[in-house]
Parts: structure tokens; C-alpha cells; sequence
């Protein structure tokens, strides 16, 4: 199968760098799949799960917060507030979180309030239901692909609190 490079980026780390065989990203309008030749775009990204595949490897599936994704002659660059594996999320915190959004946009918040807690919700969503999956025996990430280059933090970075979500003018859909 033809690679193409992949740069995944989170504002405290290099997640991963090499070559990917696919990619599918959490967008504004749904699940976005890249492979080798796409053509050249840029999108939001959306809290959610990404996949990814490495020459030779099982498919990662990974926690992604609000960022973007742009492709440029077969390179592709993803910058993320967070990108966690499965095994890096604290379940018992994604839980609090999620409680907390939803206990805040019960409050009668303004509306940047609310957009705030909405994606602190969509957030800890994503993170629980990546952990949980991965605790079912789901997508195990494994070792970095030969050729790519994986860094770990030496403890997992909290989630960005009070960050707007990613939004996406009609023009952009």
C-alpha cells in the first residue's frame, strides 16, 4: 500500500512522526480518511477518536481534542491541544470532567460559557470512550512503527479547560 508522511502534533508533544499508510481525524462534518495522494487541504478537527496506520502495523486509535489538520503534497501535519492513547487516560478524571460540563451547561451560563463547557463535554466524551474501548480489548496502539518516532510525556497532559471549539464557516463545508 502507498505511505505518505505524518506529523501528529499536541501542544506539548511530538505524538508521532513517520509514514502512514491512512488516517482517519474527527472533522466539523463527520469522519475524515486520508491516504496516500490526497489532495491538498486543510479542516478543523473535533474532539474525537483518531486512527491511524503505520507500514506494517495494527491500526492506533487515539484521543483527539479540538485542532487542525492540513495536507500539502503528500504531508500531513495534525496540531491538537491533546492527543492521549487509550492507556494514558484517567478514566476516574474523564468522569469528573464529563460531570462537570454537564452540570455547567445546566447553569444558566452565557453563551461563551456554554460553548466552553460543551467542549470541555465533547472532550471528556472522547476520552471515556476511547479509554473504555481500549479496556474492552479494542484497538491496541502498540509500538512505534519502525521509521516513525513516538515521545511520551512522562505523566499525561490534562486536557485544555475553557478552550472555544473549533468551529468551521459555511464557506469551509
Amino acid at each position: 500500500m502507498n505511505t505518505f508522511r505524518v506529523h501528529l502534533l499536541s501542544a506539548n508533544r511530538t505524538f508521532y512522526e513517520g509514514e502512514c499508510e491512512s488516517l482517519v481525524i474527527p472533522a466539523v462534518d463527520g469522519q475524515y480518511g486520508v491516504l496516500a495522494g490526497h489532495c491538498n487541504t486543510i479542516t478543523a478537527l473535533v474532539p474525537g477518536k483518531l486512527s491511524f496506520r503505520a507500514p506494517g502495523q495494527e491500526e492506533q486509535e487515539v484521543a483527539v481534542s479540538a485542532g487542525i489538520m492540513k495536507i500539502e503534497e503528500n504531508d500531513v501535519l495534525v496540531l491538537a491541544d491533546s492527543i492521549l492513547r487509550p492507556e494514558e487516560i484517567d478514566e476516574e478524571r474523564a468522569e469528573r470532567e464529563l460531570a462537570m460540563a454537564k452540570e455547567a451547561m445546566l447553569q444558566k451560563l452565557g453563551r461563551q460559557e456554554y460553548l466552553s463547557a460543551q467542549a470541555q463535554l465533547a472532550r471528556a466524551a472522547s476520552k471515556l470512550k476511547i479509554r473504555r474501548g481500549y479496556m474492552r480489548g479494542g484497538s491496541n496502539p502498540g509500538p512505534p512503527p519502525p521509521g516513525g518516532r513516538a515521545r511520551q510525556p512522562p505523566t499525561p497532559a490534562p486536557a485544555a479547560i475553557g478552550a472555544a471549539p473549533a468551529r468551521a464557516s459555511k464557506a469551509q463545508r
